[in-house]
């Protein structure tokens, strides 16, 4: 592809070479993949900084170096000067690949919770419609029938725009994307205009060192996506609306249960049968219908609230939104096992304490007999997220059990200790099992009738981390060993 044809698009200044005879064979901003012909983009990231790899990706024959600073390489190399370089490649992905998104709709979904289970929930309410529809995200990237499991929630530009260029090859209509703050403050989602941009809730999170430096940049960041997007869906009832729609460009339609927002839920019921839990609700306004979720707690009923919304601008019928609804289940989100009929089993991803105290808390107004709280933490991070889940369990749970998480480097039962240190605080009954899945075994085989079981913190993940290297471990085949030895209650 001709540089002039990748650049038509972009603010620069050419400081070496020419334009427009130059040939791009491919586009790397990674130097380890830097071959001859291509053009490299000079990213400044945490770890490493692209322009020092300047001369060595030269030496490997690049014909193009796009840099935010100057670069010393020979005067073969053309060298485009850049304000931005992520924004840049962006951009320049988006031409590589022929501005795919164009051929799409495109949905992209901000806030602290919710995100990875809306998606599933837009996702299949359009594929029963007939509506092939691609998929990025915290678990996985969808593209017809091929299931990519993720690095990041939101992937880089270049691989963003690949992905969509793959989606269409591939017939899909549509795409839902999960949008986190770091994508959105590193222009991960740049080079396109979403045709949708959704806003589930905010709370503080990802704020340290290495992320955001304050609530307010957390808050910026995720309203970014609002100058970025043709008609924006705002989540009515959250307390920070008026600062992520502080600078939006878009359309507004508003969803909640106060009277003001445009979709309006009211008469939420939870609904608890033969171990399965799920809400029951009525819309009003923009639609109305009676809906009945099979997921769990008032945030589920957000979460579907967001699928309807978006569905309605599809045309879909009322019957199909409602079918999809009623039977969508996501990997790792509150989702639920087939156990017994006598108990509740559950698998989440609630990996910190402020994500396991809003599941315990909607898991307690089902007012089970007892609930149930299996987790461990992640060797390598944080001592105080220890403690503090180990509080959260020790006073919301009727029975802790700590177990192991990804211990990586670090001795399981050193974390375990740290856990029960916070468990202690709180006072509450518990106990140790350090395998997992010894721990999942005894939480089936001692359950009592009307018990809800979590096993949180693993989630969609299928593996364990010990000492730098995966193990197979996924506990939905957990479980089902101990439902096909069938030692427990039924």
């Amino acid at each position: 592809m001709k540089l002039d044809d990748l650049l038509k698009n972009l603010e620069y200044t050419c400081i070496q070479g020419g334009i427009t005879s130059v040939e791009v064979s491919g586009i790397v901003y990674d130097s380890r993949k830097a071959s001859e012909g291509d053009l490299f983009v000079c990213i400044s990231g945490a770890v490493a900084d692209g322009h020092s790899f300047a001369r060595e990706v030269a030496g490997k024959g690049v014909s193009v170096i796009v840099a935010e600073k100057p670069v010393d390489v020979p005067a073969s190399v053309t060298v485009i000067q850049v304000k931005d370089s992520r924004i840049a490649l962006a951009g320049l992905s988006a031409e590589y690949f022929g501005n795919p998104a164009d051929g799409l709709v495109t949905i992209g979904i901000t806030g602290t919770k919710g995100k990875t289970t809306t998606t599933y929930m837009i996702r299949s309410v359009l594929e029963a419609s007939g509506i092939k529809t691609g998929l990025i995200g915290t678990i996985e990237t969808i593209i017809g029938d091929r299931h990519i499991p993720s690095s990041n929630t939101t992937p880089e530009s270049y691989i963003i725009q690949k992905t969509f260029r793959e989606m269409v090859n591939a017939g899909c209509r549509c795409v839902v994307m999960e949008v986190s703050s770091q994508g959105l403050m590193l222009h991960r989602t740049g080079g396109f205009i979403f045709d949708y941009g959704i806003f589930t809730n905010l709370a503080p999170d990802h704020i340290g060192p290495a992320e955001h430096k304050d609530l307010a940049d957390y808050i910026h960041c995720k309203s970014l996506l609002f100058s970025q997007c043709r008609h924006g869906i705002f989540n009515a009832d959250d307390s920070h609306l008026d600062k992520i729609m502080e600078h939006h460009t878009c359309d507004v339609e508003t969803y909640g249960f106060g009277s003001n927002a445009d979709l309006r839920a009211s008469s939420a019921r939870l609904e608890m049968e033969d171990g399965r839990l799920g809400v029951s609700y009525h819309l009003d306004g923009l639609a109305e219908m009676d809906a009945k979720i099979s997921m769990p707690g008032k945030f589920s009923v957000y979460n579907s609230m967001i699928a309807v919304a978006i569905c309605k601008h599809f045309n879909i019928p009322d019957d199909t939104i409602l079918k999809s609804l009623s039977q969508v289940c996501v990997k790792g989100r509150v989702e639920l096992l087939d156990v017994s009929p006598k108990f509740t089993v559950m698998i989440d991803y609630a990996h910190n304490a402020m994500s396991l105290e809003s599941l315990l808390e909607t898991l307690n107004e089902y007012k089970p007999a007892r609930l149930v709280c299996l987790f461990g933490c992640g060797g390598n991070r944080s001592r105080e997220r220890r403690f503090e889940m180990g509080e959260v369990s020790s006073r919301m749970a009727g029975l802790t059990i700590v177990t192991s998480d990804n211990p990586r480097n670090e001795e399981p039962e050193a974390i375990i200790e740290d856990i029960v240190t916070g468990v202690k605080k709180a006072g509450g009954e518990y106990i140790t099992i350090t395998g997992r899945p010894e721990a999942i075994r005894y939480a089936i085989e001692n359950a009592k009738e009307g018990d809800v079981i979590v096993l949180a913190g693993k989630g969609h993940e299928d593996y364990q981390e010990i000492k730098g290297k995966k193990y197979h471990m996924d506990e939905r085949e957990l479980v089902a060993d101990v439902v096909r030895d069938g030692n427990f209650i039924r």
